[in-house]
């Protein structure tokens, strides 16, 4: 499980295009994630246009690095398959980590950019790619070939203080 303890959030990429092969496989992952009673209310849009991509950098000041990607994935839940209201988000936050993990597996860095429930943001995105209401933007996951020291590697973050047994 070397992925887990490697992944790192990975914001400059290389001018290198992502196979589409691999896409596949990180799209894969994401839907091989739990689900509250298996309702699996995600869909994805593969992002590769760039000026999609420019505009999606303009989600907030912590996304710029999203023009320079060579591709994004927007995470989202769809209203018509949520039998649990209460459960979308962390329906969608299992299937960003997947995506997240699997990123690191094939050799590529990606980083989470927080969209919901922040309602600019999710009606920005709602405006770029003309979705309706029922559809709702979570995240922003650029995705490409890390840059030079940008690499995914272990970084000891386990802290024994935060672990309590059987009482706080």
């Amino acid at each position: 499980m070397d992925v887990i303890f490697n992944r790192r959030s990975i914001r400059r990429f290389k001018e290198q295009a992502v196979e589409q092969e691999k896409i596949d496989k990180i799209l894969r992952a994401a839907m091989q994630a739990p689900s509250a009673v298996n309702q699996q209310p995600w869909e994805f849009i593969v992002v590769r246009d760039k000026e999609n991509l420019k505009k999606l950098a303009g989600i907030s000041a912590y996304a710029r690095m999203v023009a320079d990607a060579p591709l994004a994935i927007v995470v989202l839940g769809n209203e018509d398959r949520m039998r649990l209201q209460h459960h979308w988000e962390q329906d969608l936050s299992a299937a960003t980590q997947n995506i997240l993990l699997e990123a690191v597996y094939l050799g590529l860095g990606a980083v989470w950019l927080g969209v919901a429930p922040i309602e600019d943001r999710m009606n920005y995105i709602r405006d770029i790619f003309g979705l309706n209401k029922k559809l709702r933007p979570f995240c922003v996951i650029p995705i490409g070939y890390p840059a030079e020291g940008q690499e995914n590697r272990f970084v000891d973050r386990y802290d024994p203080s935060k672990v309590h047994y059987d009482k706080y």
